[in-house]
């Protein structure tokens, strides 16, 4: 008996630590890749994502509400801002001066659909099934985005200069929720021309997104949707990532072979986590600052 009842006290106080404690532990994860032209000046990447806000989280809007403060020089928005059907006005509000910074972003399915209660010991077995009930006024947010100079590459591309450096942006819709038109990449990347660093951005990081931008030059992928596997092990990370991609791979940055050439995935593990089920465990909500300098 009571071996049992400290099984229960250590459950009870990792539930506890997870729900109050490590799930408001919010993040910056720097980090540097040398992938630019040589000569290059550095350009610091803010990549968001998985906000999953919701209006009341005062906490965590006020904290992304600072983040320009890192002066980042290109921001990178990953989807699934939203986390609530009310959520779209205080989502722009937090994100108010991070638009006054060049910025791309995708949507995921949460920016389109509201959140609904799944039982979380489903997604040890697969990745969640895309079906949604009540649809969101997503265009009342991408719109602002847009308006505010940030490019939508929700299954197109674009260019921006950064820095000095040309980059052009491949970019899908949700692949996890089947909205992404693999067949516009090549037209994409028709589109874009030459540049000195071609990027791909996409909400999940299936193996295929990956392929899919590799093979139409691109060095570097963004993506988020896997919240790191959200709860996690000591000494064995990840169990899950909602997608086919490795757990190993679940946050970070990690390189994957496409054909002949090497690609880079940065994966976010994001800020939130459903409402329906907040809770993060040895994984802390994160934004990632990637720095990318001159190869040598």
């Amino acid at each position: 008996m009571p071996v049992l009842l400290t099984i229960l006290a250590i459950g009870l106080l990792a539930l506890a630590w997870g729900v109050f404690i490590e799930r408001n532990r919010f993040s910056v994860m720097p980090e540097e890749l040398s992938i630019l032209p040589a000569g290059s000046a550095p350009i610091r990447i803010l990549h968001i994502s998985d906000l999953h806000l919701a209006p009341w989280q005062k906490r965590k809007l006020a904290w992304i509400s600072e983040l320009s403060k890192l002066q980042p020089d290109l921001v990178i928005d990953t989807g699934d801002n939203l986390g609530h059907r009310d959520a779209i006005r205080p989502t722009l509000a937090a994100l108010e001066n991070l638009m006054k910074v060049k910025g791309v972003f995708v949507n995921g399915s949460n920016d389109y659909h509201a959140p609904e209660i799944r039982n979380p010991l489903a997604y040890l077995r697969k990745p969640s099934s895309p079906t949604h009930n009540e649809v969101l006024q997503t265009t009342r947010m991408t719109d602002v985005f847009e308006a505010q100079g940030w490019l939508n590459l929700n299954n197109r591309s674009g260019a921006l200069t950064i820095a000095g450096t040309r980059i052009g942006f491949l970019g899908l819709d949700d692949p996890h929720d089947e909205l992404a038109w693999y067949e516009t990449l090549a037209q994409q990347r028709s589109d874009i021309g030459t540049q000195d660093l071609i990027i791909g951005v996409a909400h999940a990081p299936y193996q295929k997104v990956i392929a899919e931008f590799g093979d139409r030059g691109a060095e570097l992928v963004f993506a988020g949707h896997t919240h790191g596997g959200q709860v996690c092990l000591p000494g064995l990370g990840a169990l899950i990532t909602n997608c086919d991609l490795p757990a190993k791979f679940a946050k970070g940055l990690s390189e994957h072979t496409v054909g002949h050439k090497k690609v880079w995935l940065n994966v976010c593990a994001g800020l939130g986590t459903s409402i329906f089920a907040p809770i993060r465990f040895f994984c802390k909500p994160e934004v990632r600052l990637l720095t990318l300098t001159a190869k040598g």
